[in-house]
């Protein structure tokens, strides 16, 4: 896999922009991956309701649950579906509106130096086998175009909103992925 410089869009990813982005602050380098859990309706997998919600066509009729969120405004630089298929919203050198309020490392506003890549799951039931070597290339796609993201500045997002998120969740096996990633990385 690999990031193109100037477009910011990963060659291995179908790309469906999201119109919930901007531009980062110019002193910001991207220097954080922000690891997400997300499923709709809850608990739920497949489907088109996670690219309907990131673009901002998520029908609140379709589902009770989405007549709660479908005026959100957010998004994220990439999805991972349950069987490792990739889809990009934003270009990385662009700001997605993943994190919401939060801080790492004293710094606030994580959306400003952070990418976020959703992977589709719940805190609670595992994430499919598939999803861990994409995550895995992904990052280490993320790293060679950005290298100030160094290996311990990969998070979840309940780690820069703690209280608030607690997502990717317990379900999240992180020494899979940084066993992942020693192997390939």
């Amino acid at each position: 896999m690999r990031i193109d410089p100037i477009t910011g869009l990963l060659d291995a990813a179908r790309y469906q922009p999201s119109p919930n982005h901007d531009d980062r602050p110019d002193e910001r380098a991207v220097d954080l991956i922000v690891i997400h859990g997300i499923s709709l309706p809850p608990g739920e997998f497949g489907g088109r309701w996670i690219e309907a919600l990131f673009t901002n066509t998520l029908d609140p009729a379709a589902h009770p649950y989405f007549h709660s969120i479908a005026s959100l405004r957010v998004s994220a630089h990439l999805l991972i579906g349950r069987e490792g298929q990739l889809v990009q919203f934003v270009p990385f050198h662009q700001r997605a509106w993943h994190a919401g309020m939060s801080e790492y490392a004293g710094r606030s506003r994580c959306n400003d130096f952070s990418v976020g890549i959703e992977l589709e799951g719940t805190d609670y039931l595992p994430y499919d086998d598939r999803q861990y070597p994409c995550l895995a290339a992904v990052i280490v796609a993320l790293r060679d175009a950005y290298p100030t993201i160094t290996p311990e500045r990969l998070v979840g997002h309940a780690d820069i909103a703690p209280g608030r998120k607690t997502d990717p969740g317990p379900a999240f096996d992180w020494a899979r992925l940084h066993r992942l990633l020693n192997g390939i990385g």
